[in-house]
């Protein structure tokens, strides 16, 4: 399967700001996050991208995306009709090939490596995987229950004598914990813990066909993604994979700060942020 495109939504009302924040990156270079967003996706031999906003961000974003901006398209989202509904503007982009989607509201941190040692950033492990199962698949990390409110959750099973790789039967849009408890328990995962969304999925058009499906079948309500890949489960072989790696969502409270901290750690100015982190401690200390 070529995965060659890539889709970034960027048009939630709570959310378009957000990927034009400024962060140091890992290499210690000033970046927006829409900028690092770019790259992730580069990075897993991307081609083409599509960016889909509100109605007037496009100069905003074209200056955030800097010398990458000429790598983008863009595609208006005009409504908030929901997630899903972000996704079908893209369908004339996306054709009848699969695609790399991410959200615009998280950052990435790999901890992975190539045979040789080489780092591997997230995007471009679950690319591989999907090009070679050759289905849909989702990235997913472990997550404490009490995150559930702000991510999907997916039911499944291990796949057989596969440590990272499920086969998805369920997929629930922030699920109470009651809904988890009952449907989403994965065997063999610690208690408490749950498989969650990582905001990164390699796509096929049939997820766009069932978009479209939801969306005709109730045309004044919002579209969401989740319901679709709950029904893809349904209709085709749909895997997740627990990549090697960290999430860090920028629209929740404290979430710039985190990601920040955490680009900071693991990159070239750890030494640096940590002496900082400890003068820092050592200060609040001394008040307290």
């Amino acid at each position: 399967m070529k995965v060659n495109k890539a889709v970034i939504t960027a048009a939630g009302r709570a959310q378009r700001s957000l990927p034009l924040h400024r962060f140091v990156d890992r290499d210690g270079q000033e970046k927006t996050a829409l900028q690092i967003i770019i790259e992730e996706v580069l990075a897993a031999g991307v081609q083409e991208i599509a960016v889909v906003i509100c109605p007037g961000d496009e100069a905003a974003y074209r200056e955030a995306a800097g010398s990458l901006a000429g790598r983008l398209c863009f595609m208006e989202q005009d409504h908030p009709r929901g997630y899903g509904d972000a996704l079908l503007r893209t369908r004339s982009f996306v054709g009848n090939e699969a695609f790399v989607h991410l959200v615009s509201d998280h950052l990435y941190i790999s901890r992975g490596t190539d045979g040789g040692g080489i780092a591997r950033r997230c995007a471009q492990e679950l690319v591989e995987v999907a090009r070679t199962q050759g289905c849909t698949v989702s990235a997913v990390q472990a997550t404490r229950e009490t995150m559930l409110p702000y991510y999907g959750t997916i039911g499944g099973e291990r796949e057989p004598q596969q440590q990272k790789l499920y086969a998805v039967r369920e997929v629930i849009e922030k699920p109470t914990p009651t809904q988890a408890e009952q449907r989403l328990l994965i065997p063999g995962l610690r208690a408490g813990y749950y498989l969650c969304l990582f905001g990164m999925h390699v796509l096929t058009p049939v997820v766009l066909e069932i978009l479209a499906q939801l969306q005709a079948a109730q045309p004044r309500a919002t579209v969401q993604l989740s319901p679709a890949l709950s029904e893809l489960a349904r209709r085709e072989r749909y895997l997740a994979l627990e990549i090697h790696g960290a999430r860090y969502n920028i629209g929740v409270k404290y979430g710039l700060l985190t990601a920040q901290l955490a680009l900071a750690m693991s990159g070239s100015d750890r030494q640096e942020v940590l002496e900082q982190l400890v003068e820092l401690l050592a200060a609040n200390q001394a008040v307290a």
